[in-house]
């Protein structure tokens, strides 16, 4: 009778540890989980910011005479796009790589206009000499800094749950919890490469000092 006592409490112990175990790598689990989450919230702010500052940067180009109009609509197409993506689709990326996928392809874009429209402004010596273009040149620049920090934040983070949740034992919890891997933020295509712009073609008319 002592013995199956000994044996009845030996097991209790040992599921009461367990209990405490699985309780205490949830707990971290679900602190890793918010941790993305928060990084990712940092992410949309700062996209969000570089879109707020779009509409002024392109009202002030176009107030330049001739200037070359594929370029901004290029910008604003581009803008368009990125906005269409709903709150819920942004907010549900992390969870789903396809959207994660389209939101920066969507970005990717918008950083690929924007950089040939400031790269086009160099031919255009009043814009470069408007102080509102300077100031919002200045946002802009900032905030791409601003976006490149954020994202190497998200994927540092991520990178950090994804691992937590892949290592055994934690990786039972995770699967039982249903934890799931977060995508990360990849290079975007041709991101190393400055658009080309060919300087040796004149200024439009109008558009000189």
């Amino acid at each position: 009778m002592k013995k199956f006592l000994v044996f009845l409490l030996v097991v209790g112990g040992i599921a009461v540890l367990a209990g405490m175990w699985f309780v205490r790598t949830r707990n971290q689990l679900v602190t890793l989980d918010e941790q993305v989450k928060t990084a990712w919230s940092q992410v949309e702010n700062v996209y969000q910011r570089r879109l707020d500052l779009i509409p002024n940067l392109v009202a002030t180009v176009k107030g330049v005479a001739n200037f070359e109009q594929e370029t901004l609509q290029k910008v604003v197409e581009a803008r368009s796009q990125a906005t269409q993506i709903s709150p819920q689709a942004l907010q549900g990326a992390i969870n789903d790589p396809a959207a994660f996928e389209k939101f920066q392809a969507a970005q990717g874009a918008l950083s690929s206009a924007l950089s040939r429209l400031l790269v086009v402004v160099e031919r255009y010596p009043e814009l470069k000499a408007n102080q509102n273009f300077l100031e919002l040149q200045a946002q802009l620049e900032g905030t791409e800094n601003r976006i490149a920090v954020e994202r190497r934040r998200f994927n540092e983070v991520a990178q950090g749950y994804n691992t937590a949740i892949r290592r055994f034992p934690e990786s039972l919890v995770a699967s039982l919890s249903g934890f799931a891997a977060r995508p990360y933020f990849q290079a975007d295509p041709g991101a190393a490469q400055a658009p080309k712009v060919d300087f040796s073609k004149p200024v439009p008319a109008g558009s000189g000092p």
